[in-house]
């Protein structure tokens, strides 16, 4: 019986001294964070039909690589308090089940929404197999070797963004609405040369505001009024350059102008964009 209660006393001794168990109740900070984690997500105000006066469709990329999008792109593996962009988009898929992804077609030029891609295409889009031979160093024979090769923030380095510009008379305002989001990854030849940068899926923006509301994103001057990821998008704090517009042939700028002058393009859309709102206040 002694041995017994001996034992006991050791095990619980041991479970109170254990760095496991005393490292869930340590607060890394000096306050409870639970402002972005608990808050809501501003509802959009409604739009009737009969009151949108001008209506321009356009299409935009984010370059990660810019300095003012590295918010969207750090940390690249995930911390207590961050995760970026693409883990937030990746935990909704794949563990919170809050996202929908939906397919690019074929060509990976399809943003309409029409097909919704199962969990096992993802996983294989997070996760693929990669077979190499090797030669063994004791036989002399080549012999398979299996990788794994996980998809991880580092390897997004775009995202594409489809949104509305509308003018509401009733409201007098010029209102953005973002319609869709897709991360963007390499594309590379056989030789392993960049071919440039296809969208994996697209996301639905307005499904993805609840999620993004609800993770911090860096805030180079105080880290006590971080904002979250839905805030960056709602208060457009990132830089891009617009890649299309509706236009009658529903085509892309690089299909008529390349490198600087695709980049001019852009910019003359975004001035026009800009002068039209202008000249609706121009008195």
């Amino acid at each position: 019986m002694r041995k017994l209660i001996s034992a006991i006393l050791l095990g619980i001794t041991t479970l109170v001294g254990s760095p496991d168990v005393t490292a869930q109740t340590v607060l890394d900070g000096a306050y409870i964070k639970e402002h972005t984690k608990t808050k809501r997500v501003v509802p959009y105000t409604h739009i009737r039909e009969a009151d949108v006066m001008w209506a321009r469709r356009v299409w935009r990329t984010i370059d990660l690589r810019e300095k003012m999008n590295h918010p969207l792109y750090y940390p690249t593996e995930a911390i207590n308090d961050r995760k970026s962009l693409f883990d937030v988009i990746k935990q909704g898929l794949m563990v919170d089940g809050s996202i929908t992804a939906y397919d690019a077609g074929p060509l990976l030029t399809d943003d309409e929404f029409r097909k919704t891609l199962l969990r096992s295409q993802l996983e294989e889009m997070f996760l693929k197999i990669d077979t190499s031979w090797t030669e063994d160093i004791e036989t002399g024979e080549f012999v398979p070797v299996i990788q794994e090769i996980e998809l991880e923030t580092r390897d997004i380095k775009m995202y594409r963004i489809k949104e509305d510009w509308i003018f509401d008379k009733q409201r007098s305002v010029m209102d953005i609405r973002i319609i869709g989001i897709a991360p963007m990854r390499e594309m590379k030849g056989e030789d392993g040369e960049v071919r440039g940068y296809a969208p994996l899926f697209w996301l639905y923006y307005p499904e993805c505001r609840y999620v993004f509301a609800n993770w911090e994103a860096f805030n180079r001057e105080n880290d006590a009024e971080r904002r979250s990821y839905e805030d960056i998008f709602w208060k457009r704090q990132f830089s891009s350059y617009i890649t299309k517009w509706s236009n009658v042939y529903d085509r892309q700028i690089n299909v008529y102008k390349t490198g600087l002058d695709a980049l001019l393009e852009g910019q003359e859309i975004k001035q026009s964009l800009f002068e039209f709102e202008h000249d609706l206040w121009n008195f």
